[in-house]
This record gives structure tokens, sequence and C-alpha cells, in this order.
């Protein structure tokens, strides 16, 4: 109980940030003098495109300069930690935005996606860049005096990049109008899990934290990556399991990555092995829209055992990466932060 209490309080300090940051933004955008509907717009595109969700990246900014703090860990390092996780958390929105049109999705997190909202349509794009700027205006009002500030700057680009690129694979390899199989392979699945999601969600928060400890050395981000990036690729193949055979009561939707054409562990999983006869009923029924469609791609994913080898396949991971995370130097990157993230990811079932 006292954990979760605990946990309900570091959630409420974090997200009683939000309207503060947002105030702040608003009064910027509001100092060129906007138009009354400008401005409202704005204001509107924020609260239903920011908050909500998870926020499990933009925490984890805070958690991770707790451990690497310790007991020097101030108010003003926690208040600046929290407003680098909305930096995440803004970054997220920017690309989801985006993310839904291209997709042509049509809820996130339980609401109408933006650009499906009454009168936005593709006015959202403009609106996601807006999203994207105030990332550096949030950087500049609070960072622009740290020794470390630049290297915020440079880290949120890059990893912005690293972002968009695999989009580009994603969308370029899986496009939702044209299901052609021959394009998939797990190695172009790796690649855009490790640039479309591991990336931001990750590393990001991790190296956020780092840089605002006042870590220097080139070796401790490099080990932070050789872990972080694989636990990313992890939690996806998961994400991509639970979205075929998860509970839609535990996770909370109802996945569509076999009707929308996915790139999926799954799909690539069953392609490695499908026989000449399983292979065919991939190619006829894979990214149809149509129940019955789905339900013969689930069963030939039955038919192939693919709940046991993702089994196989969390259990290795588990014991690679708790090895890597055993063979850290504590003088260079404190173990904890990476024991942290697996403890909330091993075997969650949502």
């Amino acid at each position: 109980m006292a954990s979760s209490n605990a946990n309900a309080l570091a959630k409420k300090e974090f997200e009683d940030v939000f309207p503060i940051l947002t105030e702040e933004f608003l009064k910027e955008v509001n100092s060129r003098k906007l138009p009354q509907e400008a401005f409202e717009w704005i204001k509107k595109n924020i609260h239903h495109n920011v908050f909500g969700g998870k926020m499990n990246r933009g925490m984890s900014v805070v958690d991770s300069i707790k451990i690497l703090k310790g007991g020097e860990t101030s108010n003003e390092d926690l208040f600046k930690a929290r407003v680098l996780g909305w930096c995440v958390e803004w970054l997220q929105a920017f690309f989801l935005v985006a993310d839904d049109i291209m997709d042509a999705s049509i809820t996130r997190r339980g609401n109408p996606c933006w650009y499906k909202m009454e009168g936005v349509g593709t006015i959202a794009i403009n609106d996601s860049f807006i999203l994207e700027s105030s990332v550096y205006f949030f950087l500049k009002k609070y960072f622009r005096q740290e020794p470390y500030y630049v290297d915020l700057l440079e880290l949120f680009h890059e990893i912005t990049l690293d972002t968009e690129l695999g989009q580009l694979i994603d969308l370029i390899t899986a496009p939702e109008d044209n299901v052609d199989l021959n394009r998939f392979s797990m190695e172009k699945y790796k690649y855009i899990v490790l640039y479309k999601t591991a990336f931001y969600s990750f590393y990001l928060p991790v190296a956020l934290a780092m840089h605002m400890a006042g870590i220097k050395n080139v070796l401790a981000f490099q080990k932070a990556k050789d872990i972080l990036l694989p636990l990313g690729e992890y939690f996806q193949i998961q994400d991509d399991y639970l979205d075929c055979f998860g509970d839609p009561n535990v996770i909370g939707k109802i996945g569509t990555d076999i009707e929308d054409n996915k790139c999926s562990w799954c799909i690539n999983q069953a392609l490695m092995i499908a026989s000449s006869e399983q292979r065919k009923l991939l190619d006829k029924h894979y990214g149809k829209k149509n129940p019955e469609d789905v339900s013969i791609i689930k069963q030939v994913y039955k038919d192939l055992n693919l709940e046991e080898l993702y089994r196989e396949y969390e259990e290795n991971s588990y014991t690679i990466l708790t090895e890597l995370i055993s063979q850290l130097d504590e003088n260079i990157i404190k173990k904890d932060i990476f024991l942290e993230y697996m403890n909330k990811i091993y075997k969650r079932t949502k």
C-alpha cells in the first residue's frame, strides 16, 4: 500500500507541472498578439494531445534523477526533471498527432484522434509542429543557463531524427493500402522498433537525467544505450504480442495490427517458420479488415505456437538484459536505473 501511495503521489506531482507549462507556453504564443480564435485552438490542441496516457516516459526522467543524485536531489532538481519529463511527453504528442494522420487512425487514448475532431482535419499537421516547437521553448526557459543546455538541445534533435527515420521505414514497409508480405523481414522490424520506439521511449528519458546529473563520461551514455535499446525492443515485442493475444479488457483496447498490415513481431515470426500452405493463408488474409480474415491469421499464429515462442523470447531477453545490468560498473552508471525499467515491463499484461 505504501508503494502504491508513493506512486500516486509521484504521478500527481508530475501532473501538477503540466498546467504551469501550458500557461507559460500559451502566454508565449499570446505575446505575438494572436487572434483569440488561434489562442483557443492552441490551448485545445495541447489539452487534447499532451495530457493523458500512462506518462511513463516523462516520469522516467524523474525516477532516473532520483537514482542518479540520491539524497542530493533537491526540490529544484525534481521540478526541472519534471519539466524535462513533460518535454518528452510534448515530443511524443507531436509524434502521435502526425502518426495518427499517416495511419488514418480513429481513436487515441479513448478519444477521437486530433485530426478527427470537428473542424481540424489536416490543420493537425501544423498543430503537431506547434507541439514540437513548445519543447524548445521549455528548454530555453528552464535550462538556457545550465552548462548542459546544448547537450539537451542536441539530444532532442538527434532523437527526433531517429524517430522520424523509424517512422519512414514503417510507412514504406507496411502501407495499409498495399499489402505485400515480401517487404517484411525481422531485420526491418528491428530497425523500425529501434528507431521509432526505443530511442525516444527508453534512451531519451535516462539520457536527459544523466545530463542533468552532470555525467560527462561517454562510456556511461554508451552503456546506457547498450541496455536501454534492447529493453525498448523487448517492450515493443511485448506490445505486438499483447495486440494479438492480450485481453482487451486488460490492455484497454482491441488490437488491430493484423487489420492494419503492421510489420509486427507476430507476422515476421510467422513468416520465418510458416509452411508453404500457411504462407499462402498469410498472404491472402493479412491486412484485411474482415473479422473472418483476422480469425484465420490468428489461427495460423496459434498453429505455429507463437505464444510459446514469445514466452521463450521473453525469458531469454530477461536473462540477457539482467546479465548486462549485473556487469555494469557502479562507478560509471548506477544499475538501479535499468532495474527500475525491467521491473516495470517484465511480464506486463497491458
